[in-house]
């Protein structure tokens, strides 16, 4: 049986209360809500941290609300949720698609978006989907507020702008007309890491050129958005060779290692024909072609 080393515990009851638990426990204290990130690591012992700082009690983070153009999710909002949100799904797609095949029920009754993106992990789903979207985090720490882009807030494997004092509190996606996104998934079984994944949005110009594309990978390296891919399509209407060659040129451009889910050329192959993929769909349903 696996089993953590000894810890304390302590149960925030505000998110300044949170903040101040962080800040007198120090570096050796980590937060938990769904626990499903941070229990597999303290059983194998990767995480021993002094503290563990509970953060269920923080109902005020948890809620879906549109503001003016920008739909703001707070930190504890749970996948099943995000998943089961209409007003999700009309805006982004790509958000459902994606929590769609994020593990299991178990995991999407528990987990959160907050807890998904503070573990960094380079084969996590939402990490990618909100890099895509272009999402802002807002971080509360004893000074205040601050809002950071996606490409500031992940610093690299396991690691965010997150401070050990700070608490990640929302989420914030701008909603843009005539966009649409999409994000598909290749595991070996239902729950299991991906072996490959690809995200992408689209917004079209007045006269049916694409006035932005984004598009990111998963589970294929550090590799996140794939600026050359995006490019062949920016400003441009789009066209099945167009998709192709970004398709391609995602392939070419993800570093992935061989294991037991696969070949590099076999994850180079899944990174290219998914892109092509989601290209299409997030497309479609741009142009109403598709729901």
């Amino acid at each position: 049986m696996q089993i953590p080393a000894p810890f304390d515990y302590a149960r925030a009851t505000s998110v300044d209360d949170a903040v101040a638990l962080l800040t007198r426990y120090g570096e050796d204290a980590h937060v938990i809500a769904g626990g499903h990130s941070l229990l597999p690591m303290m059983k194998l012992r990767l995480a021993r941290p002094d503290w563990v700082i509970d953060i269920n009690d923080l109902h005020d983070l948890d809620y879906i609300r549109r503001d003016g153009d920008q739909l703001r999710i707070g930190a504890l909002t749970r996948h099943r949720t995000l998943l089961e949100s209409a007003e999700v799904l009309s805006l982004f797609p790509i958000v459902t698609d994606a929590e769609r095949v994020v593990a299991d029920p178990i995991v999407r009754n528990r987990g959160t978006i907050g807890g998904s993106l503070c573990q960094a992990d380079p084969a996590e789903d939402l990490s990618t989907v909100c890099t895509v979207l272009g999402a802002e985090a807002v971080i509360h720490g004893a000074a205040g507020d601050r809002t950071i882009g996606m490409e500031e807030f992940h610093r690299g494997p396991y690691e965010t702008a997150v401070a050990f004092n700070e608490l990640l509190t929302e989420v914030r996606l701008t909603i843009r007309p005539r966009s649409s996104s999409a994000y598909e998934k290749v595991e070996r079984r239902v729950g299991d890491w991906a072996v490959a994944a690809a995200g992408a949005a689209v917004t079209f110009a007045d006269d049916g050129t694409l006035d932005d594309v984004a598009i990111g990978v998963t589970a294929v390296g550090l590799v996140n958005r794939v600026a050359s891919a995006e490019a062949v399509l920016r400003g441009e209407k789009p066209s099945e060779s167009a998709i192709a060659e970004a398709g391609r040129l995602t392939g070419e451009a993800v570093d992935p290692d061989a294991d037991q889910r696969g070949s590099v050329e076999y994850k180079r192959h899944l990174a290219n024909e998914l892109t092509q993929r989601v290209l299409r769909r997030a497309i479609a349903r741009a142009q109403g072609l598709e729901a």
